[in-house]
């Protein structure tokens, strides 16, 4: 089987993050909204009456928009984001489109938390993402997360797993690839074109599904799976891999026996206990080191 030299390496940044590192806000500003002398010397004396940074007096003087200061943000402390007025609305990759809200926050405390509870084996393991029931949150939990792992410069993998249901695609507008995940359980061989790089976010890769399956179980249950998942963890700092719900079947347990560690999702107002505290035990039952359980509110 040959999975290597088949994923490509990161592009290198643009000149324009380059050059607006350390640069100041107002210059970085002037390159999406021309700014006159006059307008910027406007934003420093409201800055200056008023107490506030200079990102939030353009906007106060209507000189700027959120979206164009967060941008300049972005570029001044090297920090990926999406601009909501180039993605779609309903966007579900909120720590990527609103990266200094609440819910972004809640996924680096998350991040930050796997990685301080790292053990030197975690290196050599994956994270699947599972939970009991459909609709628990599952792939938006997946998405985000690997957001904020990709937000710290890492080289992250997004893996879609879930070969009865898949949404990743859907997530990051992908489009439709019959190239992915299945193929590459079939072939043993990961394409170069299966693996993209996800827009804006030069360090973040997402590999879909492919080709729909009739036989999904027995696609994750083959030694291929495995064999891919020790490659790619050598190609990359983090992968995160989205499975389908246990109510399918057996595909989330596998999945998470291969990958080495899960971390369970729960939906609130939705969970129940008693069949939640099965499922774990099930998992516990599994090779996986069981990272936690968090509970989805959004």
């Amino acid at each position: 089987m040959d999975f290597f030299a088949t994923v490509a390496e990161t592009p290198p940044l643009a000149d324009l993050v380059e050059e607006a590192r350390g640069a100041p806000i107002g210059q970085i500003l002037r390159r999406v909204r021309p700014l006159s002398d006059d307008q910027v010397e406007q934003i420093l004396r409201h800055q200056r009456d008023h107490g506030t940074r200079f990102g939030e007096s353009a906007v106060a003087l209507d000189f700027a928009t959120g979206d164009e200061v967060l941008w300049a943000l972005s570029q001044q402390f090297h920090y990926p984001y999406l601009p909501k007025a180039r993605w779609s609305a309903g966007t579900e990759l909120v720590t990527a489109t609103d990266p200094f809200g609440d819910v972004a926050e809640s996924f680096r405390d998350l991040r930050s938390r796997l990685m301080m509870n790292a053990t030197p084996e975690d290196a050599r393991r994956a994270i699947a993402v599972v939970s009991r029931d459909s609709g628990d949150g599952k792939t938006f939990f997946a998405a985000n997360l690997a957001v904020a792992f990709s937000q710290l410069g890492a080289r992250t993998l997004l893996i879609d797993a879930d070969l009865r249901k898949p949404r990743l695609h859907e997530v990051f507008d992908l489009g439709e690839h019959k190239t992915g995940l299945s193929n590459a359980l079939l072939t043993g061989r990961l394409d170069t074109d299966a693996v993209h790089q996800a827009e804006e976010l030069p360090s973040l890769f997402v590999l879909p599904v492919g080709t729909e399956p009739p036989n999904p179980l027995e696609l994750v249950q083959r030694p291929a799976f495995g064999l891919l998942l020790s490659k790619l963890l050598a190609r990359f700092d983090h992968v995160i891999v989205d499975t389908p719900a246990a109510v399918y079947g057996a595909d989330a347990r596998v999945i998470a026996a291969k990958c080495g560690s899960a971390l369970a999702i729960a939906r609130k107002g939705r969970t129940r206990v008693a069949p939640l505290q099965s499922f774990l035990a099930l998992l516990g039952k599994s090779p996986a080191r069981m990272l936690g359980v968090v509970m989805n509110e959004y």
